[in-house]
């Protein structure tokens, strides 16, 4: 989607259409947020389920409660979208394992700076389809929105990973992480 766009936004510069070029740019950035956003939420929620399904089975009362309970249109409900951390997600899990992660992240610059960008994403999200999203003035440019998405995405993918680490004894091991 960020490629198009790009090769849309250079196409247009190239026909010197100023004018479209810039309502082309300001939409395009509000969708790759929303992108961004959207992606995130499908990949936590499936990964909390599908490690939820893995311990539990998938028919399990327990994985039903989850999925209808925990899951399913709970997931803004899951962070403090106010906050800089993830701490309210990861206490969601139990005060042990959310000491763990805070922990965790503390010693791990690149990992901490993925939970912030991740963590803005959602709140610029939140405030532009909470702020009439039509009129919504957004303040980054369409690399910083990818930039900020690509660093968010190191901790969408580690989380699973972590859960399952943690629950094995493993807590320390981290994919794709400068000291894992």
């Amino acid at each position: 989607m960020h490629r198009e766009f790009v090769d849309l936004l250079t196409f247009l510069d190239e026909q010197g259409q100023v004018s479209l070029r810039n309502t082309v740019d300001g939409n395009f950035r509000k969708a790759l947020l929303l992108a961004a956003a959207s992606h995130f939420e499908r990949r936590l929620t499936e990964g909390v389920l599908v490690f939820v399904t893995d311990i539990m089975s998938n028919d399990h009362v327990v994985t039903w409660l989850i999925r209808k309970r925990v899951v399913e249109r709970q997931y803004h409900t899951w962070f403090d979208w106010s906050a800089n951390n993830a701490n309210r997600f990861f206490s969601m899990f139990g005060e042990s394992f959310g000491r763990h992660m805070r922990q965790r992240i503390n010693h791990d610059h690149d990992l901490a700076s993925s939970v912030e960008a991740f963590m803005e994403i959602g709140r610029d999200r939140n405030r532009m389809v909470h702020q009439d999203y039509g009129s919504f003035s957004l303040e980054k440019t369409s690399d910083e929105i990818y930039q900020r998405y690509q660093s968010g995405t190191q901790f969408v993918e580690w989380f699973p990973h972590a859960l399952r680490e943690y629950s094995a004894g493993e807590p320390w091991s981290c994919p794709g992480s400068v000291d894992g």
